[in-house]
């Protein structure tokens, strides 16, 4: 089934437009693909980023919007990723950038496309373990800039994924959220013998 991704805020595309037509934006960024490539370059499939704070004591997770990510199609395929944030004045551009997560995202929104439920795109940061995820939520009619990951909702972690956690593979919120709860609970600290 398609997925059906959310419209991003028109100032956060404008913002991207913008700074695709501004030559000083595009050669300062430190994205040698965007820099060297032929023909236009395009903003395309605009996610959501949500991060995941924290989750709480009864197994829930705490997220927030912290932006738009748009990928930035040149031909064939995806050569960067431009992120917007929300400022007091408004979404802006915040910067362009590459790396394995644009493939691997490009890779997971291809794969998503052949899932037999329809999904609303988005992606779930956890920077404290460094991962990123493309979060299919099951609610495509849901406003994209809230809520949080529904247990049957699914969790694609993007290559580099953490050890021990296997990119691409799609996995239900409940079935991953309490490796991930596991992982981001602090150890108990040992006492010393007296």
């Amino acid at each position: 089934m398609p997925l059906h991704v959310s419209p991003a805020p028109a100032p956060a595309l404008r913002s991207v437009l913008t700074a695709l037509g501004s030559p000083t934006a595009v050669h300062e960024a430190r994205t040698p693909s965007l820099r060297k490539a032929q023909g236009p370059a395009t903003p395309e499939l605009p996610l959501p980023v949500h991060v995941l704070d924290r989750i709480t004591p009864a197994g829930a997770s705490a997220t927030r919007l912290s932006g738009w990510r748009f990928l930035i199609r040149c031909g064939e395929r995806a050569v960067a990723a431009a992120d917007t944030r929300l400022t007091p004045d408004g979404w802006a551009f915040s910067h362009f950038f590459e790396g394995p997560y644009v493939a691997a995202t490009e890779r997971a929104l291809r794969h998503a496309e052949n899932v037999q439920k329809a999904y609303q795109p988005r992606l779930l940061s956890v920077p404290e373990l460094y991962m990123l995820t493309l979060w299919l939520h099951g609610d495509c009619r849901a406003d994209a800039a809230t809520g949080h990951p529904a247990a049957t909702d699914l969790l694609v972690p993007l290559a580099p994924a953490p050890p021990g956690i296997a990119a691409h593979r799609p996995h239900r919120v409940a079935e991953l959220l309490p490796v991930l709860t596991h992982r981001l609970t602090p150890a108990p600290l040992l006492s010393s013998p007296a």
